[in-house]
């Protein structure tokens, strides 16, 4: 089955909109009641195989919103947050995923598990 790329703009808060051609992986959203704070994230495919992560959180009448493009170039890989690049070993980044999820090495970190870890550093 081959996806259907659309074009998407995401606007950011700390600079230009994020603007490619991907289609929507996955999404979630939760209420934090103690801090009023809704919580939406969406996580997209690129048409050159690139990961958008987009969180948008809303607590009365204002909102934030933050979009990473994570690449995968050979054993690297590059996060953009629109504004700077940082590059780092993907095994590096695996590591600190496992450690930050209390998994030791040989355990691969699900998708529910990094979500929890967004909601507990949210």
């Amino acid at each position: 089955m081959q996806k259907k790329f659309e074009s998407v703009n995401l606007p950011q808060d700390n600079g230009e909109d994020l603007t490619f051609r991907g289609s929507l992986y996955s999404e979630c959203s939760w209420f934090d009641e103690e801090h009023k704070q809704l919580t939406k994230q969406k996580l997209y495919v690129t048409d050159t195989n690139e990961q958008i992560y987009y969180i948008v959180r809303s607590v009365g009448g204002e909102k934030s919103h933050h979009a990473f493009r994570f690449a995968v170039n050979g054993t690297n890989c590059v996060i953009n947050n629109g504004k700077t690049n940082m590059t780092l070993p993907f095994d590096m980044l695996m590591l600190v995923v496992r450690d930050l999820c209390g998994l030791s090495a040989s355990e691969t970190p699900t998708i529910s598990q990094v979500e929890e870890l967004q909601i507990c550093n949210a």
